[in-house]
């Protein structure tokens, strides 16, 4: 069954605004808070969320973790850790894959109808903007043809480049956003 391009939507704005199932986090290996969207979260999320995230004890590039969302509108926070670009020949594309995938999987199991993601790597990570977001709608798109349960997956962006990144990517896959 084709993927009903409704489920997928670009916005752009302040993630720790929406009020969605859960929102993704941009993270840092040691999950603890940063600059950027992670820094932003944290600050939004208010410091029951540090508490969490220091019980977890990390997160490996590629991998994700859950917590709650505390004082965010969103009940779940799924953090991620994106690949810094180092030219994309050590792993970075695979990498940044499994970030989406990974969220994806946690958002099944913990029964998520709606999320967000922000560009993920794209900040001081460095990844090339048009790279992240055709592996970041391809990933989104590919999980949610085969998986029912969510029902809406919003890119964040922070900026009009970014969401028109999105919207090409998007549009690269035959998906209007």
């Amino acid at each position: 069954m084709p993927l009903d391009a409704q489920r997928l939507k670009v916005d752009q704005g302040d993630i720790t605004r929406l009020a969605v199932d859960a929102i993704v986090n941009a993270a840092n290996s040691s999950l603890l808070g940063g600059g950027g969207v992670d820094g932003a979260i944290h600050r939004a999320a208010g410091p029951e969320l540090l508490e969490e995230c220091r019980r977890l004890n990390g997160c490996p590039t590629g991998e994700a973790r859950i917590t709650r969302g505390y004082r965010l509108p969103a009940r779940y926070v799924i953090h991620t850790v994106g690949p810094v670009w180092q030219g994309g020949r050590r792993g970075e594309p695979e990498l940044l894959a499994a970030c989406y995938r990974n969220s994806l999987r946690l958002a099944v199991e913990h029964g998520i109808r709606t999320l967000a993601f922000p560009a993920i790597s794209c900040g001081v990570y460095g990844y090339p903007l048009a790279a992240a977001t055709a592996i970041a709608t391809r990933e989104t798109a590919a999980f949610l043809e085969a998986e029912p349960s969510i029902a809406q997956v919003t890119f964040v962006a922070f900026s009009p480049e970014i969401a028109q990144a999105y919207k090409q990517a998007l549009a690269a896959l035959g998906l209007a956003s």
